[in-house]
């Protein structure tokens, strides 16, 4: 069965019930099995399932721990573009923001790689808004021709591509997707996608199947936190990992769970989702997915972030910068979303050390 068809029928229960008719009794069964069923998973989200932290927590540091070892994976994001034909409620791009529209010059693409290599980070993920005419794919594997020449690993973070052109930019040297479907319920989806591609629910739902499909070695995956019930958001994400694990296992599959943060445009979440509630669903995808990889960015706190690095995180972002050529003496006004972790690669280093951790910021080469 296709991922979007186990979902459809999953929202066809009332999940709302089945979630509070769960006992702490239940969890502790569940947390103890070898491999966790679609519907053992939702119940590790529950009300209940809140009350069970610490059994939680043993178990997903002791998965962590087997499938990883104790490393925290070290990237940066750059920002290529900031035009945007998009009209998303939520977004700091939003095309009817008034703010200063910018893609770089392949040569201020290499300045700002090489500030950044000074950091010693060798993992990078470039992003551009939604504007094929301003960013398109011909232009992104220029820049990522260029950046591979600093950096071991490329990941994009850009508008959902047909499969023969994610073909193009990994032959261009991309080897990593990260697309967040931002909400996976269709009908809120269609009320935060106002107008413009992105309103397209299917075909970006799709496109990590299509990047798979191309051959990419690394698919991230994420829920925009805020538009929706995040038991809801989280039950679809984990699914969907589980569907692109399982179908294609020579692509590493990871997940990622950003809040929403500040933007320009002062969108308010429907929904606030508590520190307590982003512990849960991290505890229960990695207890669901022992094998998935987890990503927490630099939109949440700096003690918030190294608390979390115990609990099956695999990779954090450190000297971030949501601004295009922000590092080229941007002065900040212009970026996609307000970070809260500020840290530099350095300080970052060190408190992931100080936590008996190995931050790695090379993991592979290119033979």
């Amino acid at each position: 069965m296709e991922f979007y068809d186990l979902y459809r029928k999953q929202l066809g229960h009332d999940l709302d019930s089945f979630l509070a008719g769960i006992t702490p009794g239940e969890v502790s069964d569940i947390i103890n099995k070898n491999r966790i069923t679609e519907t053992g998973f939702l119940a590790l989200l529950s009300p209940a399932g809140q009350k069970m932290l610490e059994p939680m927590a043993r178990k997903a540091h002791g998965l962590t721990v087997k499938n990883f070892g104790k490393v925290i994976q070290l990237y940066t994001p750059m920002y290529l573009s900031n035009h945007c034909t998009n009209e998303c409620a939520y977004c700091g791009f939003n095309v009817r923001n008034t703010l200063g529209r910018r893609t770089l010059t392949i040569g201020e693409v290499e300045e700002e790689g090489r500030i950044i290599t000074k950091t010693g980070l060798r993992h990078i993920l470039v992003l551009t808004g939604e504007s094929p005419r301003n960013a398109p794919v011909e232009y992104i594997g220029k820049c990522v021709r260029k950046l591979r020449q600093y950096f071991s690993s490329v990941s994009i973070e850009i508008y959902p591509l047909h499969t023969d052109e994610y073909k193009t930019l990994i032959e261009a040297g991309v080897d990593g997707l990260t697309l967040y479907q931002e909400v996976y319920d269709p009908e809120i989806y269609d009320i935060v996608h106002i107008r413009g591609p992105k309103k397209d629910y299917t075909f970006r739902l799709n496109a990590p199947e299509r990047a798979c499909r191309a051959g990419m070695r690394t698919v991230n995956l994420g829920a925009l936190l805020g538009l929706n019930d995040w038991q809801k958001e989280v039950f679809a994400l984990g699914l969907h990992a589980r569907y692109l694990q399982d179908k294609y296992p020579e692509t590493e599959i990871s997940v990622s769970f950003p809040r929403i943060r500040p933007a320009q445009g002062g969108f308010q979440p429907k929904v606030t989702v508590s520190d307590e509630e982003l512990v849960q669903m991290i505890l229960a995808v990695r207890i669901f997915l022992p094998r998935v990889g987890i990503t927490v960015s630099t939109r949440e706190r700096a003690d918030f972030r190294d608390n979390l690095i115990r609990l099956g995180v695999t990779k954090m972002s450190a000297g971030s910068c949501t601004e295009v050529g922000g590092r080229l003496g941007g002065e900040g006004r212009d970026s996609q979303f307000e970070i809260s972790d500020s840290r530099s690669v350095p300080e970052m280093r060190s408190t992931i050390q100080k936590l008996g951790y190995q931050a790695v910021c090379k993991d592979w080469l290119t033979i």
